[in-house]
């Protein structure tokens, strides 16, 4: 009788071996693809319920019989909630399951934010915007984390720049939603509830692998060279933030009004959302600290020339779109920069530079506006313009991060 002929392993080479590794490779990719559409479907439909509650004001402050200083907190709240206490809920986001947060950031925004009108007094508005704000400061570092991990070594910052696109988007359009009035305002909800179950279905289940640290801990996590992207951050934050609120008083002491303004918003905020794709994109070529640098620094002198022009010059609305694009070129590109940093702490690293630098920047924007009142809204302008030089400053004294793979 015959001895049995050994069965071997298929080797490396052997073409089934190569038709189910190239095959594994396809599901997995689409499968980041999923995910990444899903977390910033997230991100555009949060950020629109966001943008909706400052057009509101005014509906609200009759709805409640309130002062204009008290429906003002309720701007203040939101950002305290979903900004300034981002890297907190950040630490938060990476000892639970990520998807609960992904999926109810989107749900308990747009619950909050579109049953504004339908509260019994204004203390319970206060605390309804309060956790609309908790919800869109769970979402962005858990979706910023879910990017940042499917996303192709040599194309992080290109879908980093797209995830921010998504919330870029969402902030135009959010007050197109509010201009339906508090009343109608609850059926934009639905929106939030698909995409929330969408979100929960495609993103995986699981929470951060890196060791758990102590809540007083993570204070390390905030220290080198990503305690000055951050204050790069903020500077650039404060800048473009002061012009945007100088903008109004500016044009409407040239003689212009409110379709100037709006126009010259929308210009500005689509340039944001296309410079955030290129920069995204260009980092992964030329490197992220190259790109942050040379996007700061080549934005200062147009954005002197923009604060100097009006609608009047043909070359105002292309400048606009010019500086929109180079100013934000850099936002995605610092996300990134911050999650390579501290690779082991993505959901951190993300929500001190999404939310803590910008709801930093937002507390301290008010100093323009005092400005403002003590010399010229264009003063104020170049002087927020002027945070810029110390901004690349900073960017140019930057190490460039290791490109690593996360957990």
């Amino acid at each position: 009788m015959s001895a049995p002929i050994p069965v071997l392993p298929p080797r490396p080479g052997d073409s089934t071996t190569g038709r189910a590794s190239g095959a594994a490779t396809t599901v997995a990719a689409r499968n980041a693809a999923a995910i990444a559409v899903a977390v910033t479907a997230g991100h555009f439909i949060n950020d629109a319920y966001g943008a909706m509650l400052t057009p509101l004001t005014p509906a609200l402050q009759a709805k409640y019989g309130v002062s204009i200083a008290a429906v003002t907190l309720l701007s203040s709240v939101y950002s305290l909630t979903s900004s300034v206490l981002q890297p907190l809920l950040g630490i938060v986001g990476e000892r639970i399951d990520r998807r609960y947060a992904a999926a109810l950031g989107p749900l308990m925004t747009g619950i909050g934010l579109t049953l504004m009108g339908f509260v019994p007094w204004f203390g319970a508005l206060i605390l309804l915007v309060a956790v609309a704000g908790f919800g869109s400061g769970f979402f962005h570092p858990a979706g910023a984390a879910y990017v940042a991990q499917h996303s192709p070594p040599d194309k992080r910052g290109l879908w980093a720049s797209l995830f921010s696109a998504g919330g870029t988007a969402g902030m135009a359009l959010g007050p197109v939603f509010a201009g339906v009035g508090l009343t109608h305002l609850p059926w934009f909800a639905l929106i939030g509830v698909v995409v929330a179950a969408v979100t929960f279905a495609v993103t995986p289940s699981g929470v951060q692998k890196a060791r758990r640290l102590p809540l007083r801990d993570y204070a390390g996590i905030f220290r080198g060279p990503l305690v000055w992207l951050w204050a790069m951050a903020v500077l650039r934050s404060l800048a473009s933030m002061g012009y945007n609120a100088m903008l109004p008083f500016m044009l409407l002491a040239r003689g212009y009004g409110a379709r100037e303004v709006a126009i010259t918003l929308a210009v500005y905020s689509v340039a944001s959302a296309v410079g955030g794709i290129v920069g995204g994109r260009l980092s992964d070529r030329l490197g992220r600290v190259t790109v942050l640098r040379s996007a700061i620094m080549t934005t200062i002198p147009f954005f002197a020339a923009l604060i100097l022009s009006s609608p009047a010059n043909w070359w105002f609305y292309p400048l606009t779109f010019i500086v929109g694009a180079a100013v934000n070129a850099s936002i995605p590109v610092g996300v990134v920069t911050a999650q390579e940093y501290a690779p082991g702490h993505v959901a951190v690293a993300s929500s001190i530079m999404m939310g803590f630098s910008w709801g930093f920047a937002g507390l301290l924007v008010f100093l323009v506006g005092a400005l403002a009142d003590a010399t010229s809204p264009t003063t104020a302008a170049l002087a927020a313009l002027s945070l810029l030089i110390p901004s690349a400053i900073i960017a140019a004294r930057l190490p460039e991060p290791a490109k690593v793979q996360f957990s």
